[in-house]
């Protein structure tokens, strides 16, 4: 069985093609959106989603989320002694969403078709899989978050030579595409984006805005009241509106102020924020060679562009309102079941064509004649364009730069930097020339890119027939075979709460840090019925645990008040 799996900087969803539509699948907590977060107890046991998220309250330098910002990086995470990859903690989040769905569907899944940002360079798009790998799946197709959005909203149903925009700011990343639905294919004309600006960032001007007004420095918080921060300001984000002024009690145990922000004040501090927005739309525009006026439609996915102001923003850049007709939080997630639908060639699908465009411009490096002070390096020599439609191949003719030179070395980037220390190098293929003088001698280096960021790198020197064929897999933060193994030994040996004992684990946890912000007899009450209801754990009988379970739920809910928890 094939599953769609929109694997997200702060919340992960899994749908899946079937009886003619695409479904969304709810995880263990009956809920769509699995947060990508987990948590690691010092005994080796594990927590992962909405147990982690709330867990990550109480324990925070033992949480990890947002790690999806750092795939394809060397970036690792210490937790009590061990190191993890990104690649590693994502690989937990999809094994979760499949441990989730299987037991729903009561079948094995094999297969997935995951989302990923369309500036998602290879690096990234590698790592993506090798998370996958990691969680047991095969990935043979990766979507693109863009595309994703367009076939869950049908507009490949559109009229010919429609031009439409996806805009998706999620929690860690933001996305922007231009595509054009004719003759029965659907084309990415242009895309950008940036991996660091998201839902994340609109709540840390929040809490810099709540604090300066609560007159209260970062440095009176130890990393447990940073915490606490962040969530209970996240919630707070979610209510704000233009005729809805927020009032923030004191909550964080320092002595503070009663704290009253306006929507108007937040979207002031925001501004900065919005320009990172407004950039990539712009590049976006100019790529595409299309006016505003000439988008037919733009659609807003992702969670946080449910902020007024995007829609605001958006609306007058465009002169119309954007369509949010799907929840913006599990648009992706249908746009990749229904993409596992066609790759199982379901009866209920139409084909789709689909074209994609390089996010980035890939090249290799010549000697800058210019560089006397040897301050500059070399220069980037682009050979596939940003925003070239894919699948692309491209080759390009360089020579030798000394006399009786032996080898031709030359190193692959990816970016747009005229300086290619400016760029990321992807990684390099060396061939063999006869000895002659400088500029006699020649390589065909020809590049090929396929929509699943494959790079291809064939180099032919025509004189002596040699050629050679590399496909870039050396780049940081990608495993090799042996570290693959290790990884799976190494998260095979954590101890992963059960199914049937995650709810009840995520409800102690919840308790306990209700408890911490509570006081006198609330904190009394809260005792004594988590006395009971783990006193109801120990008699171990099923029945009586589902029931006493939903009676404390209830309890806590009128504790839950506070913003801290959704």
């Amino acid at each position: 069985m094939i599953i769609g799996i929109d694997l997200g900087t702060t919340n992960s969803v899994c749908a899946i093609w079937k009886d003619g539509k695409a479904q969304l699948i709810p995880n263990r907590f009956d809920e769509y959106m699995t947060p990508s977060v987990v948590s690691f107890e010092k005994g080796g046991k594990i927590h992962i989603g909405q147990a982690a998220k709330t867990r990550a309250v109480l324990y925070p330098k033992e949480s990890v989320k947002a790690f999806k910002r750092y795939m394809g990086t060397d970036k690792t995470y210490k937790i009590h002694g061990t190191l993890y990859t990104p690649v590693e903690l994502s690989s937990l989040i999809i094994k979760r969403l499949i441990d989730d769905a299987e037991g729903h569907l009561a079948e094995k899944i094999t297969e997935a078709i995951i989302s990923v940002p369309a500036y998602f360079n290879n690096i990234q798009r590698s790592a993506t899989k090798q998370a996958a790998e990691l969680a047991g799946l095969r990935v043979d197709k990766l979507i693109n978050e863009p595309t994703a959005a367009a076939i869950a909203y049908g507009l490949q149903d559109k009229p010919e030579y429609t031009d439409f925009m996806i805009v998706d700011l999620g929690g860690g990343t933001f996305d922007v595409s231009i595509m054009e639905y004719f003759d029965g294919v659907l084309e990415v004309k242009a895309s950008g984006g940036d991996n660091f600006l998201g839902g994340e960032d609109f709540t840390q001007v929040l809490i810099e805005l709540y604090l300066t007004k609560a007159r209260i420095r970062s440095t009176q918080l130890d990393a447990k009241a940073k915490q606490k921060l962040y969530y209970s300001i996240e919630q707070h984000k979610r209510q704000l509106s233009s005729n809805r002024p927020l009032k923030i009690e004191p909550f964080l145990g320092v002595k503070a102020e009663t704290v009253d922000i306006t929507f108007d004040e937040y979207k002031k501090s925001c501004e900065k924020l919005l320009q990172k927005i407004s950039k990539p739309i712009e590049r976006c525009l100019r790529d595409s060679g299309l006016e505003p006026a000439e988008i037919d439609e733009i659609i807003l996915v992702g969670g946080s562009s449910r902020m007024g102001f995007i829609k605001s923003m958006v609306t007058r850049m465009f002169k119309k309102i954007p369509r949010t007709d799907i929840d913006p939080d599990l648009t992706i997630a249908v746009g990749a079941a229904i993409q596992a639908g066609l790759k199982a060639k379901d009866k209920d699908l139409g084909d789709i064509v689909l074209t994609d465009v390089s996010p980035f411009t890939l090249g290799t490096g010549i000697v800058n004649d210019n560089d006397v002070y040897n301050s500059q390096g070399l220069l980037f020599s682009p050979i596939i364009e940003r925003n070239t439609t894919v699948p692309a191949s491209r080759v390009q003719s360089y020579v030798t730069v000394r006399n009786n030179q032996k080898q031709l070395e030359m190193d692959i980037y990816q970016g747009e930097s005229r300086l290619v220390k400016n760029n990321i190098k992807l990684g390099s293929i060396t061939v063999n020339v006869p000895k002659a003088k400088a500029g006699e001698e020649m390589v065909e280096l020809r590049f090929s890119y396929d929509i699943n960021g494959l790079l291809e790198v064939d180099a032919h020197v025509p004189s002596t027939g040699e050629r050679k064929l590399v496909t870039i897999n050396n780049a940081p933060g990608e495993l090799t075979e042996k570290e693959i193994q290790a990884s799976k030994i190494k998260l095979a040996k954590l101890k992963i709460h059960p199914k049937d004992d995650e709810k009840i684990a995520e409800l102690i946890m919840r308790a306990e840090s209700i408890y911490e912000n509570s006081l006198e007899q609330d904190r009394a009450d809260i005792t004594h019925n988590l006395s009971l209801f783990e006193a109801v754990l120990e008699r171990q009988d099923p029945k009586e645990i589902e029931s006493m379970a939903k009676e404390f739920r209830d309890f806590l809910a009128e504790y839950e008040t506070n913003g801290w928890f959704e």
